[in-house]
């Protein structure tokens, strides 16, 4: 599961230093840091702790890229607990009121409910 979660962290990086880098050909302005987060501390560990990669197998060489990429200031990775992951709706079974949380959070309306008539009219 560590080695998943560090190798979505890794292809977010990737696409963070490409965007970076778009805009600042487009001669946008600096976005550095931008934050990259992770629900997975195992993964967070590897990215900030040279040696304990070590314990880790197969873990290629190019996936270290994201570690220079937090030394040199271009993306920060954090913490974020899974209960407030709005991709948990979509990818696990929560319970039925984190679901309705997780849909307020994403803004999704009942389709279903009847409308709202009441409104105010301005002269």
């Amino acid at each position: 599961m560590a080695k998943a979660k560090y190798r979505a962290l890794v292809t977010s990086t990737y696409k963070v230093t490409w965007l970076m880098q778009l805009f600042k050909d487009l001669t946008l302005p600096s976005l550095a840091p931008a934050a990259v987060k992770c629900d997975n501390q195992a993964a967070l560990y590897i990215t900030a702790n040279p040696v304990f990669h070590e314990r880790i197998k197969h873990i290629e060489i190019d996936c270290h890229f994201i570690r220079d990429k937090i030394k040199t200031g271009i993306i920060q990775s954090a913490y974020v607990p899974t209960k407030p992951q709005l991709a948990d709706v979509f990818t696990k079974i929560v319970s039925v009121t984190q679901h309705g949380i997780l849909l307020s959070k994403l803004a999704i309306q009942d389709i279903f409910s009847p409308p709202n008539l009441r409104g105010s009219v301005e002269d």
